[in-house]
């Protein structure tokens, strides 16, 4: 089955082609706009989103060797994420869907991650429990098939990569600051400071980072600027120990609890270079297999959301012209 995936849900705009598992094109344009503000301006995002959807669907296309006449299926991505973005390639896809008369199909950016472990040759299958961590989503959800999800475990307040990116902002690093924190922490000294870990004391599964953020701030207050500069690589490497602490803990516990032997890794921060290795290496001493997404498809991108949109398609899943955008889709709640 051959797939064209779109993805706009925030700064990227991307579309890309599979058959099946086969990733043939994953085009992806990032919105260079947003760095002099340091956060993505929803209104700047949407417009680019406008200018550049159609060229890219071109060369995704292009890059693939194929053809829309050729394409059996459509998936977008309709939420969660900014509802002008979202809009522009949930209305895109249903014009064209339209006119090809093909069917198409609307995916949870969420699942889409969670989706892009399944690309390529992994092997992976349910049951398996899944780490979500991104910028707006630190959860623990065990799936028992394809398209179930049981929520285990949340963030009461920050995401980890929120956390990660207002630490680097608040230590002067440019945007996005979480790929900035990790490689500055590969030089530092992860002992520097003893940061805490959220909820550390507590037997739960959900996880909490206002705290850490918080010590941080305080810690890097009482520095003068010459320290500051001078112990930032250190400060990364101590905050990245705390930050990844409690999704290693947390995760590894789970999978033993719920008696889940496949563990899999999804969103942005899935590309942080501590957490795939301390998560790997600790998991190990439970005889637990760890899979994480290539480099490539960790951060948005539309192969995740054409993955997750064939795994829809054929068990029936179809969206209608009715089907809208949803800023705040919940994973597993089913819209359109």
């Amino acid at each position: 089955m051959l797939i064209l995936g779109i993805e706009t849900s925030c700064d990227e705009t991307s579309a890309a082609v599979i058959e099946e598992s086969a990733v043939l094109s994953n085009v992806i344009s990032s919105q260079a706009v947003h760095l002099q503000f340091g956060g993505v301006v929803p209104e700047l995002a949407s417009r680019a989103h406008l200018r550049k959807i159609i060229p890219i669907v071109e060369t995704s296309l292009a890059k693939a060797g194929k053809t829309l006449h050729q394409i059996d299926g459509l998936a977008v991505t309709h939420g969660p994420g900014l509802i002008g973005a979202l809009l522009v390639g949930v209305n895109y896809v249903k014009g064209l869907a339209a006119v090809l008369q093909k069917p198409f199909v609307g995916v949870n950016h969420i699942e889409g991650h969670v989706y892009s472990n399944f690309l390529g040759e992994s092997g992976l299958e349910p049951p398996l429990l899944c780490l979500i961590v991104s910028g707006g989503h630190t959860q623990l959800v065990v799936i028992a098939e394809h398209l179930k999800y049981r929520l285990i475990g949340t963030t009461r307040d920050d995401a980890v990569g929120e956390a990660f990116d207002k630490v680097a902002k608040l230590l002067g690093l440019p945007y996005p600051g979480g790929p900035q924190v990790d490689k500055l922490a590969k030089t530092g000294d992860p002992g520097y400071v003893n940061f805490p870990i959220g909820l550390g004391r507590e037997n739960t599964f959900d996880f909490s980072y206002s705290g850490l953020k918080t010590a941080v701030l305080n810690f890097v207050n009482r520095l003068d600027a010459e320290e500051r500069k001078a112990r930032l690589a250190d400060i990364c490497a101590s905050f990245q120990k705390a930050a990844v602490a409690a999704l290693v803990e947390k995760t590894l516990r789970a999978a033993r609890t719920y008696q889940v032997h496949r563990i899999a890794v999804a969103g942005g921060v899935a590309a942080n270079s501590l957490l795939r290795s301390a998560l790997k290496e600790q998991a190990e001493a439970y005889h637990l297999q760890v899979f994480f997404p290539e480099m490539q498809y960790c951060t948005d991108n539309a192969a995740m959301i054409a993955r997750a949109g064939l795994e829809r398609l054929r068990r029936g899943f179809r969206s209608g012209l009715s089907l809208n955008a949803y800023p705040s889709l919940q994973l597993g709640e089913e819209k359109g």
